[in-house]
Parts: C-alpha cells; structure tokens; sequence
C-alpha cells in the first residue's frame, strides 16, 4: 500500500509541512526533511521551484526565486533523493509545475520518483480531464497518487469527478487566492469546510492555504483528516534556516 494510504488510515490528525527545495540553502533539502519527521510531522511536500509559480504566494514565490538561483533543477532535486528512503519512512510528495516535468518527459519523472520513493505528486497547473486522459495510467503504473485541488469556486459536480478518480486524499484550498498566512477562518471559509465534509466523498480532505499555527490548524482539522502549512514554515526558515524546524512544529501540534 502506498504510504500516503497507510497514513491517512492513522486514528489522528495530520500534519503536513512544505518546504521549496534548495532553500535556504541548495543541500538544506535532506536536512529539512529528516528534521520534519524527527519532530512528527505526518507528511512532507517537497517543492520543485519554477519561475512562474502561479498558485504561490510572494513568500514561496520568493523562496522559489531564491531556490532557482541557488542552482535547483530537477536532476538536482533528484540527486539530492537518491538515498532519502534510507533515513525517512513518512510519505514524500513532490509539488511543482507541469512544464519542469513535461520537459523531463512525464514517464521519466514518473518512473524516477517510484525509484526515489516518492509517494505522490501535487500539479496545480494539470488540469484533472487531461490527467485523467493522457497520464493517469503512467502514475498508476509507477505507484504514483496524484493530489488534485478543490476550492471554494469549484463545483459540486467537478468535486464529485476529481474523487471519481483520485485515490488518496483532496487538496482542500481554503480560499481562492494564492498562498499565505491568515490569522483565522472566516464563516465564508467555515461554510465551504462544512459544505465539502457533508459531500461524503471517498477521499479524505486535507486542508491547505492559509495555515499557519495551532488555531488555524485546529479549526482546519475540526473538517477535514489533516492541514497543510507552507508559507509560515518557508518564513520561519528565512529566519531561522533549516535548524529552526523543530520549534516551529512544535507551535503548530501544542
């Protein structure tokens, strides 16, 4: 089973941190992971940055900017990778953009992810018809979950298709804008949360966007399996570098 599967079996919330890979620094990006799960985190995103992140905030787009001139590609991501399974056990999911993976060659990408032992891929910019077409059987042939994106504008109809085809859990996005920070959710936010939790889909919901400490985390959790949180981590990094990880898990789960 992959291990996406096995951890949204757990009887608890989950937590899920991104971080942009090759930021700080290029070769923080072993470090930063072995640090999340040392200090409980569920499950890692890790981002492949790329020069026009539309879905991103100007925090992770910074970082992205800061990742890419530090000399961050693919292949280095990949290399970094090659003996990740040797030290970490949590699901690894790798969120980027079409065009870094169409360019590698989507089979390619597919097969060395299986290889690295990534779990899963995360593509806003992948619209779920032209998946469900041309690449879903390339993902399932190498054990790959793909994690689509819901948001407050999506339709019902839409929703019920992209849990038709998903197999492990729904990107919520709490809002419509890009990501970042907020202090609280509102009741607009509050009702979506409800609405999508009254859906009974087959895919559990995690919700992103917008999380950023143990209030927006345990709102978040009172609808859905689990919560996402980027922008925050990505800022306390900027402050603190890739060593500051185990205080800032720790203001999320107290």
């Amino acid at each position: 089973m992959n291990r996406i599967n096995q951890k949204l079996q757990e009887n608890k919330k989950l937590l899920s941190i991104y971080f942009t890979a090759g930021y700080p620094n290029i070769n923080d990006t072993v470090s930063i992971i072995q640090n999340l799960e040392k200090n409980g985190v569920d499950m890692i995103e890790i981002g492949l940055p790329f020069s026009d992140p539309l879905a991103d905030g100007p925090t992770i787009q910074d970082s992205s900017t800061k990742a890419l001139k530090n000399g961050m590609t693919t292949e280095v991501l990949f290399d970094q990778l090659k003996d990740i399974r040797k030290t970490v056990n949590i699901p690894l999911i790798i969120m980027g953009y079409f065009n870094p993976m169409f360019q590698y060659g989507v089979e390619a990408f597919c097969k060395k992810c299986q290889e690295l032992g990534i779990d899963g891929l995360i593509i806003p910019d992948l619209p779920v018809d032209v998946y469900h077409q041309e690449y879903q059987a390339i993902f399932e042939k190498y054990g790959l979950i793909n994690v689509f994106l819901i948001t407050p504008q999506t339709s019902d109809e839409r929703i019920r298709y992209i849990d038709s085809i998903s197999n492990g859990f729904i990107y919520m996005v709490s809002s419509a804008s890009t990501t970042g920070a907020q202090s609280g959710f509102g009741e607009e936010q509050t009702a979506y949360f409800e609405r999508i939790a009254k859906m009974n889909l087959k895919n559990q919901q995690i919700i992103g966007f917008g999380i950023s400490n143990n209030e927006t985390f345990t709102q978040a959790t009172q609808y859905a399996k689990g919560a996402i949180i980027g922008s925050a981590f990505v800022k306390h990094m900027t402050k603190h570098g890739a060593d500051g990880t185990g205080t800032f898990v720790k203001t999320i789960q107290n």
